[in-house]
């Protein structure tokens, strides 16, 4: 059991969110997309930090990717 091995403080977690997990399984939905979109735009303001004004920061973001 893999509450007597050096994971049983990750079983233990998964223990206590149970339900979580069960939910995180059985739905067919994700938040990908809206991660993708997110990452995307950290990206570029990395990118544009120091070099640009808002107008043209603006115009990066509302491009086509």
């Amino acid at each position: 059991m893999a509450a007597e091995t050096k994971l049983a403080a990750f079983a233990a977690g998964i223990e206590a969110d149970r339900d979580a997990v069960a939910a995180a399984i059985s739905t067919p939905w994700s938040s990908d997309q809206v991660e993708g979109k997110v990452s995307r735009l950290k990206v570029i303001k990395r990118q544009m930090y120091g070099r640009a004004k808002i107008d043209l920061l603006k115009a990066r973001v509302m491009a086509p990717a």
